[in-house]
């Protein structure tokens, strides 16, 4: 999945894609590492952020029914900042390289 050409927003910070089908990254570690069943992976959403490469991105899974059932719009990136609950796998994915890595970027409220 590629990023495309990421626009400014007003205040000058980059502007957060919204949620996209799953990239193929984080599909492909879900599938292979984490031995999860390709027919719930795949109808799976995901909303990423620029890393610091060309081709490499964060990425956040999360299950529509879910944040519908939880009355959380996700917009892009940060909707799911306070709702660590509902991101199914969090990590970086590099496209160029063909690798991504689990990472988490927010803390579970307490």
């Amino acid at each position: 999945m590629l990023l495309g050409k990421q626009k400014s927003a007003n205040d000058g910070e980059i502007k957060l894609p919204g949620p996209k089908e799953i990239p193929d990254m984080a599909g492909r570690y879900m599938l292979m590492e984490l031995k999860k069943e390709p027919d719930w992976v795949w109808q799976l959403k995901g909303v990423t952020r620029p890393a610091d490469k060309k081709k490499a991105y964060y990425c956040r899974v999360f299950d529509e029914t879910q944040t519908r059932k939880a009355n959380v719009k996700v917009e892009n990136w940060t909707s799911l900042d306070g709702h660590p609950e509902l991101i199914l796998w969090e990590g970086y994915c590099d496209d160029e390289a063909h690798t991504s890595r689990a990472e988490k970027f927010v803390k579970p409220s307490e």
